[in-house]
């Protein structure tokens, strides 16, 4: 199961109920922070997330309204007695960004590591959850996140007498460990059943539409996108500083086939985004007007048993 809190939904500045757009995951005891704007401790505190057992803070690109809450959320992790290490990863640059920080955060008594990428892609691992950065089309270099949790294979025991397996190395085998017995190799293969869907989730604020965003976001559990602006006056605002309308990223949910799709990072000159719900609606049924803490428990399908 993968846990999505979207702690905030605001661009550029915070407003009163509007914290900026950051994103909590956590996948069986490891947690992320996706963008961190200035108040997200705050955010964080008011959904009873702590900030103390983050594992990593990923960052989409280093504008303010992604940055600023960095500095008070590693002193806030201090005043909780943190000793573990905390890694931080984002484009290339982010050293940079971490020396001006630790001139504000100086009392920081944990290790902070890193991780740059500056590739069109880059992928790595936080836990059981799988991470592809993308490239995006904004005014700055700026990111991406697709989210992939795999889901194991069921052992299959008439697979395993089928392809003659001892019993004592079933387990070894269905722990994906592979071994060499009576001058065989025996694999995973020959004990596993087919793979199973996994979870997908993918983020992706402050762009313009991209086929990235598309290819990345086919048939995902949840597409987070960007939905500055819903008004016509917007969508030259959108197009000039590379942003994205309501509009298009609920084009782009529609042609992905994502399951369920919010918005976030509306600007703050848009103060009801429900009154754009009817005509979002028409474009992409599945769309939600996302609000600040919006929350979703992502879980494999349900799989009916076979009979034999």
């Amino acid at each position: 199961m993968l846990d999505v809190c979207l702690l905030g939904t605001g661009g550029t500045v915070p407003l009163p109920g509007r914290w900026l757009t950051s994103l909590y995951l956590n996948c069986a005891g490891s947690a992320v922070l996706i963008d961190c704007g200035e108040g997200t401790q705050i955010a964080l505190h008011q959904q009873r997330i702590s900030c103390k057992h983050i594992d990593a803070i990923l960052f989409t690109h280093y504008h303010a309204d992604h940055t600023a809450g960095l500095p008070g959320i590693l002193l806030t992790m201090a005043k909780s007695d943190r000793t573990d290490p905390i890694t931080i990863i984002g484009p290339k640059g982010l050293g940079e960004v971490l020396k001006g920080v630790m001139m504000i955060a100086r009392y920081v008594p944990f290790e902070i590591r890193y991780m740059e990428f500056d590739a069109k892609e880059e992928q790595f691992d936080i836990g059981p959850m799988h991470f592809t950065a993308f490239a995006l089309k904004h005014s700055v270099t700026c990111y991406g996140f697709e989210v992939t949790v795999n889901r194991t294979r069921r052992f299959d025991p008439q697979k395993a007498q089928q392809n003659d397996i001892p019993k004592r190395m079933w387990g070894i085998l269905q722990k994906g460990q592979t071994v060499e017995h009576e001058g065989r190799t025996l694999t995973p293969d020959m004990v596993l059943g087919d793979e199973r869907k996994g979870l997908k989730l993918v983020y992706a604020t402050d762009t313009r539409p991209c086929e990235a965003i598309r290819e990345h976001a086919k048939d995902a559990d949840l597409f987070i996108g960007e939905g500055m602006y819903g008004d016509e006056e917007g969508s030259e605002k959108a197009r000039h500083n590379k942003h994205m309308t309501m509009q298009e990223s609920a084009q782009i949910a529609l042609d992905a086939n994502v399951k369920e799709h919010w918005f976030t990072h509306y600007s703050p000159s848009v103060r009801d985004p429900f009154e754009y719900e009817e005509e979002i609606h028409a474009i992409c049924a599945r769309t939600v007007i996302a609000k600040d803490g919006q929350r979703a428990d992502l879980a494999f399908e349900h799989e009916e048993t076979k009979e034999d």
